[in-house]
């Protein structure tokens, strides 16, 4: 006979949650403030996770255009996901799970599979209890084995599809102990025209919160100079805090400062005495500070590196961008990062590459952009300029041996042009039969065997690594015999697939049919990203 569905709830798990809102505009900043607050309380001695609530209604991220909504981030599991759970993992060094998203598809596709199966004993099926239930079962779940848990609430306080997350967090708190929970709210702080900074948005949103039955403990204003002594009261006196529970989080110019700029500020130790944790913190002279010392570090010198793309839009390569950094915090240099649109580098208009020290080309989906792609790997073949291949970048690597070495002028991916007579690049065995677009690529974490003795076994140090993927198509093995005849290495292999090539008699040529990126920290530095950039400083580019 069915059962009704456990929800979860076990109070003696004891467990602490740190609940994240935001108020008057998204894209302030409150995952980067969550999870700089993460780092802080990781540094202390806790075992930290996080989780993000992305209310939308998509399953996941994976069918989301980059243009909408910025880089689709790979987790080890396989999860296509939001990029701010690529800033949690960054921030708080550690790998996640497609549990650690909850998204409104997720939560009602659940939901209504359990009323199919007959789970709920003939009840009728309701936001209030069942969705709220489900929620909550997520979160408590996710957050087995951490002694902390950041929870980040997606939008803004008042959308209309973050209601049911919010009153879940309102049925949190009034099941679980009130030390086990803080809220936390990051608001915007504007300017007047006259430079006063302004808090009655925040004063509306806070209302708002309050009017769902929730009541923030810590606001966190986000400006773009720190809080005044008067704003800090008003906020308090208006928004019912303490005024020490009011935290001011202005502009920083490298985000990797934030948690010093918190640490600075006092929260991390606000909300460890909240939450009963104080006595059980290292202390601070005990505490971990790998983290400050790799971001403080002097640099000796700055390199230019060109990232050759197709979506007009930063985020969309979030995870390169950083890992160009991370690379640059592991060798002691400044890495400017150079864009440029692939659409607009066609042959014999390779100038803007002109004087970059490296050059990345990065993954993507689609033939918009990608003779420009061929053209820059072109351009760093023949001229001896250090090269990254990400996926897509590493298939149009191969695209463009075939076509300039091998003398293959018309050959291609299958997925770019399906009537190419050489394709080089074709669709997975395993992928022909499906329909489904969701999910459905080869995802997540897989070991690549690597040859010794190659440079992809010098960067890595060691014979096998694990690397996140998110791709369908793979090199045609009836072509890897010519390729590798003609010059160009496969160093990395998992089975009949081709995952590593290089080109030995060059500066660094290297394309990954991986997303190295995923895996990169500040602290832990991507192997391909930072052979790129030793390889610039060999070859005597940027300035010191």
């Amino acid at each position: 006979m069915p059962t009704e569905p456990d929800t979860g709830y076990d109070p003696s798990l004891g467990r602490k949650f740190i609940f994240v809102t935001g108020g008057v505009m998204s894209g302030l900043g409150k995952g980067i403030t969550a999870a700089s607050t993460g780092r802080l309380l990781a540094n202390a001695g806790f075992d930290v996770t996080a989780v993000k609530i992305d209310p939308y209604l998509n399953v996941d991220a994976g069918t989301m255009n980059p243009f909408e909504h910025g880089e689709v981030y790979v987790l080890k599991d396989g999860g296509e996901v939001d990029l701010d759970l690529g800033n949690y993992e960054r921030f708080l060094d550690i790998d996640m799970t497609s549990d650690h998203n909850v998204t409104t598809g997720k939560v009602y596709q659940h939901v209504i599979e359990n009323e199919r199966a007959g789970k709920y004993l003939g009840k009728t099926v309701q936001i209030i209890p069942h969705i709220t239930d489900e929620i909550k079962r997520r979160v408590r779940a996710a957050a087995a084995g951490s002694d902390i848990c950041i929870v980040e609430v997606g939008g803004t306080v008042g959308d209309i599809e973050g209601m049911p997350y919010l009153e879940a967090l309102r049925q949190f708190a009034h099941e679980q102990d009130t030390d086990d929970i803080l809220f936390a709210h990051v608001t915007l702080i504007p300017y007047s025209k006259n430079g006063e900074q302004k808090t009655k948005p925040t004063q509306h949103s806070v209302k708002e919160l309050r009017s769902i039955g929730l009541q923030p403990n810590v606001v966190v204003g986000r400006c773009g100079d720190p809080l005044e002594s008067e704003t800090r009261e008003k906020i308090a006196l208006f928004c019912d805090v303490p005024r020490e529970a009011v935290f001011s989080n202005p502009d920083v110019e490298d985000i990797y400062h934030v948690p010093l700029m918190i640490e600075e500020e006092g929260l991390d130790e606000y909300v460890m005495d909240h939450l009963g944790l104080t006595a059980e913190a290292l202390p601070r002279d005990e505490r971990d500070t790998e983290w400050r010392d790799r971001v403080t570090r002097e640099t000796t010198g700055e390199v230019t590196i060109a990232l050759v793309g197709k979506y007009g839009l930063e985020d969309a390569y979030i995870s390169v961008h950083e890992a160009l950094k991370h690379a640059g915090l592991e060798t002691n240099v400044d890495v400017h990062r150079k864009w440029i649109h692939a659409e607009q580098l066609i042959e014999g208009h390779d100038g803007q590459l002109a004087g970059v020290d490296g050059i990345v080309v990065p993954g993507g989906f689609g033939s918009r952009g990608t003779d420009g792609k061929v053209e820059a790997i072109r351009y760093a073949r023949e001229e001896g300029v250090p090269f990254l291949g990400l996926c897509l970048g590493f298939q149009m690597a191969v695209v463009e041996f075939a076509r300039n070495v091998l003398g293959f002028g018309d050959a291609h991916s299958a997925e770019l042009d399906e009537g190419t007579p050489h394709p080089v690049i074709d669709l997975l065995p395993e992928q022909e039969q499906l329909d489904d677009m969701g999910g459905t690529m080869r995802l997540g974490t897989h070991v690549t065997e690597i040859e010794s003795g190659t440079l992809a076994h010098a960067l890595y140090d060691r014979t096998s690594c694990e690397e996140r993927h998110r791709h369908r198509y793979e090199v045609n093995p009836a072509y890897i015999d010519d390729l590798e005849t003609a010059g160009l290495v496969f160093s990395g292999t998992s089975g009949r697939r081709m995952e590593i090539l290089e080109l030995p008699d060059h500066p660094y040529f290297v394309g990954t049919q991986f997303h190295p990126e995923f895996r990169s920290r500040p602290t832990r530095a991507s192997p391909p990203f930072v052979g790129l950039l030793d390889a610039v400083l060999a070859t005597g580019g940027g300035a010191h």
